[in-house]
C-alpha cells in the first residue's frame, strides 16, 4: 500500500484557470464603510461643498472619488495606484452602484485641489519677511473638503456617544515622509511633510487637520489647526479642554486659549496644558528649586525618578491674555539612578509644564500624558493602517486631499469601532477591523426577485455587520 503524503507536503486540489461567474468580492466589508458614509449624509455634504469641475454625465461627482479613495484605504489600498485593484472588482461595484474610478481621473480630481498662486503668493510675503519657510491658504476646495472632514467628525461622534457635552481637543504635527521633489527637509533631517491634526480625545474622532511643508516649524502659527477644530464641534458641546506639546507653547495660542471672550472660538474657559518650552530661564527655575520641593511621583522601569514640583517662573515673553490670571508651572524631574547620566552629562532632565488648570499636580501631568494616548495613536494610524503616508502627486494642494480624506475614513472606522457589538473590536485597531469585518467573502444574489447580498463568512461575523447596518439604516433601492 502507498504510503499517504503528509498534508504539509501536497495541495489538495488543482488550480482552475476559468474565472468564477458572478457578481463576487473579497472585499465585501465596503458594503459596511459605503453604509456608514452614506449614512452620514456625506455624499450630499461633499456635493454642495466641492461642486464638479466639468458637468458631464460620464463623470464621477465628487462623493464617489472620496467614498472610494475612503472605502479602498480602510480595505488595505496602500496608494492611489492601488484603486486600478478595485476597478475589476465586479462584485465590489454591484455593493457601491458604480465602477471605482481609475488611478489617472482620481489623481486629476484631487489636484483640483491645488491652486499654485496661493502657494506662490505665500512664498512671497515669507520671502519678504526673512522666513525660509511658509502655510499657503486653502484652497476654496481645501476648505470645503475641512467641512466635510467636521461634518464626518460630528457623526461619528454621535453614534458613539450621542449626549457627549465635554471636549478635549488634542493636537500634534506628524512627519510624513516623502521622497517628493517638491518635498522639503523635515526638523530630523528626511524630507517630507509636517501635518497637523487635531482630534476629539473623548470620542476618538479626527476634528480637521491642516497640511504642512516640512521644513514648516512646529511652533508656527499651531492655533490654525486648533481654532479649526474647536469649530467642528457640535453646539451641545459646553466644557472644553486642551492639550498639546511643546510646539503649541507658542503665545497667539496661549493668548487665544486664555481669552474667554475670544471671536473666533467658544466663548467660555477653556482649561488646557501644554508642554513648555525648557528656555534657559525655565531650567534655571527647575534647578533653583531646593531638593525638599521636589516630590516622586513615581519611578520608571529603568530605575529613573520621575518627579515634580511647583515652579514660580513669570516667563519674559508674555504667554497670557491681558486680562487672564498668571499661568501655572509645574516642573517635572527624572532623576537617574547614581552612576548613570542622561545625554546632557547630569543625572538629571528637566522639564515643565504650562497650564491654567488648578488640578492636583499628579492628576495634572497625568491627564496630559493621556494624548500620547490619543493623538499619537491616530497619527501612527493614518500613516501606518490607512495610506495617508503615501502621497499621491508633487503638488502640494493634492497630497493636502489625500490627507484629509484619509482623516476622512479614519473618522468612519470610528464610528464602526463604537458601535460594532463584538467589545473586543471596539479599541481594534483598523487592521484589525480589516481583517474581521472588511475583508470578507460576498457575493450579490437574486433571491425572489430581491438582490441580497450573501457573506461567506463565520456566522458571528455576518450577525456582527448585520447589527451595523441596523445601527446605521439606509434606504434599500436597486441600482438598475
Amino acid at each position: 500500500m502507498k504510503a499517504p503524503i503528509p498534508v504539509l507536503e501536497k495541495t489538495p486540489y488543482a488550480l482552475d484557470s476559468v474565472p468564477l461567474e458572478g457578481s463576487h468580492t473579497s472585499r465585501a466589508g465596503a458594503a459596511v464603510t459605503t453604509r456608514l458614509f452614506r449614512n452620514f449624509k456625506l455624499p450630499a455634504v461633499c456635493e454642495a461643498n466641492l461642486p464638479r469641475v466639468r458637468q458631464t454625465k460620464k463623470d464621477y461627482s465628487s462623493a464617489q472619488f472620496i467614498e472610494t479613495i475612503c472605502t479602498g484605504t480602510l480595505l488595505g489600498l496602500d496608494r492611489l495606484e492601488d484603486l486600478d485593484g478595485l476597478r475589476e472588482d465586479a462584485g465590489l461595484s454591484r455593493i457601491t452602484g458604480y465602477t471605482a474610478p481609475s488611478t489617472r481621473a482620481t489623481r486629476d480630481f484631487l489636484e483640483q485641489f491645488h491652486e499654485q498662486d496661493l502657494i506662490d503668493s505665500a512664498k512671497t510675503v515669507a520671502q519678504e519677511a526673512g522666513l525660509l519657510a511658509c502655510i499657503p491658504c486653502n484652497s476654496s476646495r481645501l476648505e470645503g473638503l475641512q467641512r466635510i472632514l467636521g461634518v464626518s467628525a460630528r457623526q461619528s461622534a454621535q453614534a458613539g456617544a450621542s449626549t457627549a457635552k465635554q471636549a478635549t481637543v488634542d493636537a500634534d504635527a506628524t512627519i510624513v515622509e516623502s521622497g517628493k521633489r517638491n518635498a522639503t527637509y523635515t526638523y530630523t533631517g528626511v524630507k517630507g511633510y509636517q501635518p497637523v491634526v487635531a482630534i476629539w480625545a473623548e470620542t476618538d474622532v479626527i476634528l480637521a487637520t491642516e497640511f504642512r511643508d516640512g521644513n514648516v516649524p512646529a511652533r508656527y502659527q499651531p492655533l490654525n489647526a486648533v481654532r479649526a477644530a474647536f469649530a467642528a464641534l457640535p453646539k451641545s458641546v459646553d466644557t472644553f479642554a486642551f492639550r498639546g506639546d511643546s510646539a503649541c507653547y507658542e503665545s497667539t495660542l496661549l493668548n487665544w486659549l486664555t481669552d474667554e471672550e475670544r471671536a473666533d472660538g467658544p466663548q467660555g474657559r477653556i482649561e488646557f496644558a501644554v508642554s513648555a518650552v525648557m528656555s534657559e530661564a525655565l531650567v534655571r527655575t527647575c534647578r533653583a528649586v531646593p531638593e525638599k520641593g521636589w516630590i516622586t511621583l513615581d519611578t520608571e522601569a529603568d530605575g529613573t525618578l520621575r518627579q515634580w514640583a511647583e515652579l514660580p517662573f513669570v516667563p519674559s515673553e508674555r504667554y497670557e491674555h491681558k486680562a487672564a490670571n498668571p499661568l501655572r508651572y509645574v516642573g517635572l524631574r527624572l532623576v537617574k539612578e547614581q552612576g548613570e547620566l542622561f545625554d546632557n552629562g547630569t543625572r538629571y532632565r528637566h522639564l515643565a509644564i504650562c497650564t491654567n488648570r488648578t488640578l492636583a499636580a499628579p492628576k495634572l501631568i497625568e491627564w496630559h500624558r493621556q494624548k500620547a494616548g490619543t493623538i499619537e495613536h491616530v497619527n501612527d494610524e493614518l500613516k501606518n493602517s490607512l495610506a495617508a503616508a503615501a502621497m499621491p502627486s508633487q503638488k502640494f494642494g493634492a497630497n493636502a486631499a489625500w490627507f484629509a480624506i484619509n482623516c476622512i475614513a479614519y473618522n468612519v472606522a470610528s464610528a464602526i469601532r463604537a458601535t460594532v457589538a463584538d467589545s473586543d473590536l471596539r479599541t481594534a485597531r483598523i487592521k484589525r477591523l480589516r481583517f474581521n469585518l472588511f475583508s470578507v467573502g460576498g457575493r450579490i444574489v437574486r433571491d425572489r426577485r430581491k438582490i441580497r447580498l450573501r457573506l461567506a463568512a463565520s456566522v458571528h461575523t455576518v450577525e456582527l455587520i448585520a447589527k451595523l447596518f441596523e445601527s446605521f439604516p439606509l434606504r434599500t433601492v436597486s441600482t438598475g
